[in-house]
């Protein structure tokens, strides 16, 4: 059995220039984005963010983010801690993909260190409530959403749980919106962060863990043989 400390040396070997080149990539399209589509953002956001922007639907959606994304990554490593022995080995990657999005989301907010719309826009943007003082872009609660979507999605290839699973992040995305706490473009971002750390945590598993454990069992198979 491969030991949990080799995975993670394995996994924290490659993470820290995967997360670069991911990062520089993602700012690279962003910078370009939010240099000339800027009054695109506001004139979009306006339309979406009304003047009182209370209602219990969308205020709903949006504090759903993080319990329903704890939820689902904890249900995820519960089943697969408890099925088999094999399975313990993917409890790593949902790990890997919740420390990925967190560490490119937080890293992008601060090199692009965009205020909040509804500071930039006093009067012109409504906000729900003013007390989420962080930078904007990329959405953090899209991010978060997006990327338990794509792990929904990437684990169980069923078109009942993937497009429920969208719907519901893609609605905590316009509910961003709605609430005027960020810009279209931020939710953008934080949609191709949260998808994009879903597919690179599924490749590093691919090329390092699978073809490592692979490895191990034709050595195995040939000591027996």
């Amino acid at each position: 059995m491969i030991s949990f400390r080799y995975i993670f040396i394995r996994y924290q070997y490659i993470h820290l220039q995967m997360i670069k080149r991911a990062v520089s990539f993602i700012l690279l399209i962003i910078v370009s984005c939010v240099t000339y589509s800027q009054n695109a953002d506001i004139n979009l956001l306006r339309k979406i963010n009304p003047a009182n922007p209370v209602s219990s639907v969308w205020i709903g959606v949006t504090n759903s983010a993080y319990p329903i994304t704890i939820g689902v990554q904890g249900g995820l490593m519960a089943y697969d801690y408890f099925k088999s022995d094999s399975t313990r080995g993917l409890i790593v990657r949902h790990i890997a993909e919740k420390l990925i999005v967190v560490a490119v989301t937080e890293t992008v907010k601060y090199i692009i260190n965009r205020p909040r719309p509804y500071i930039t826009y006093p009067g012109l943007v409504h906000p729900y409530e003013t007390s989420e003082t962080g930078l904007s872009l990329p959405s953090a609660h899209t991010s978060l959403s997006f990327n338990t979507a794509a792990t929904l999605s990437i684990r169980f290839h069923k078109w009942y749980i993937t497009v429920p699973a969208y719907l519901w992040a893609s609605s905590v995305g316009y509910s961003r919106l709605y609430l005027g706490e960020h810009y279209p473009s931020d939710v953008l971002a934080g949609a191709a962060i949260g998808v994009g750390s879903a597919y690179l945590v599924k490749w590093l598993d691919q090329k390092l863990f699978q073809k490592k454990a692979k490895k191990h069992i034709n050595l195995g198979n040939n000591i027996h043989s």
